[in-house]
């Protein structure tokens, strides 16, 4: 069994410590790996740096210029040759039995792919509300029993021989986030199965940036857009709008008076902007761009939908 594991970065130093923590990967002996870098800065600002990391296993960097996400990830595929790939973000780092993990429940479901949570490791200035809450921490998520869609920060996917192996990510949704959750929508109806690995574990380093509330709607909000690529008829998009907006203003009731506790009532904030993200995408709102707006100035994220 060949895996390749695909990472994309921009500007962001960390990489070297993803990939460092792929040498201490505990694999079963069948299994050989290739790790595919992306970098999708403008010049090659990451070549050094992940060149010069000694890593156990085969390693192919590229130079891909363009600060689009899609773009990026579609750039891993074009050079992915194995049966499987792996996805994991360039401000993570995964446990030693983290692919181990994600084979092993692969092996018992048969699924296609199989996501893994991704948890946040936040910084000493963290406010504890953020912490008490662990807003940052992204596990897959089951909808009437069922896995409809997944992230990229964590994933196994079928690749050499399945049916979408031409299938690419979204370029229009390259800078404002979303590209994964509408890839696995379609790949899942072309028939790919999805499962869960609740212990397939990376951890993410959470930047001083992202803690803020308005960073969070901002990026809840955009979930929700992202999610209502679910619905592809008029029918069932009417649907979703009316389910959406009923759970918007119900949890909004809810939020006030859950504040007296701030971690609790954030959360109940946090779940009705995604609703009202679910109506915006609905209607077709337009997304705003969060990457790459400005290609001169470093960015605080690339490699997150």
């Amino acid at each position: 069994m060949r895996i390749d594991i695909c990472i994309c970065t921009y500007r962001r130093p960390h990489i070297v410590r993803t990939l460092r923590s792929l040498n201490h990967l505990v694999l079963p002996d069948a299994v050989r790996l290739c790790v595919i870098v992306i970098d999708n800065d403008a010049t090659p600002s990451a070549r050094e740096a992940v060149e010069s990391t000694a890593l156990r296993h085969p390693l192919i960097y590229a130079h891909h210029p363009g600060a689009n996400i899609s773009d990026a990830r579609n750039a891993a595929l074009d050079l992915a040759e194995a049966d499987w790939i792996a996805l994991i973000d360039d401000d993570e780092t995964a446990d030693p039995d983290w692919l181990h993990a994600l084979i092993a429940r692969q092996s018992e479901t048969g699924a296609d792919a199989i996501f893994g949570p991704s948890r946040a490791i936040y910084p000493h200035a963290a406010p504890r509300w953020i912490r008490r809450a662990d807003l940052h921490t992204q596990h897959p998520q089951t909808r009437r029993g069922h896995v409809e869609t997944g992230h990229s920060c964590n994933a196994l996917l079928r690749w050499g021989d399945a049916p979408w192996r031409m299938e690419r990510f979204d370029l229009t949704r390259g800078r404002t986030g979303g590209e994964d959750t509408e890839f696995f929508f379609r790949l899942h109806r072309l028939g790919a199965t999805y499962a869960i690995a609740r212990d397939a574990v990376v951890r993410e380093a959470v930047s001083t940036d992202r803690l803020r509330l308005r960073w969070l709607l901002s990026r809840r909000f955009r979930a929700g857009q992202s999610y209502a690529s679910v619905a592809t008829t008029p029918q069932v998009r009417t649907r979703l709008f009316l389910s959406a907006a009923a759970k918007a203003f119900a949890s909004g009731l809810v939020t006030v008076p859950a504040l007296i506790q701030p971690h609790h009532g954030v959360r109940w904030l946090l779940r009705a902007t995604l609703h009202a993200g679910v109506c915006a995408g609905c209607l077709g709102l337009r997304q705003r761009q969060l990457y790459g707006a400005d290609q001169t100035d470093p960015r605080p994220v690339i490699a997150r939908g």
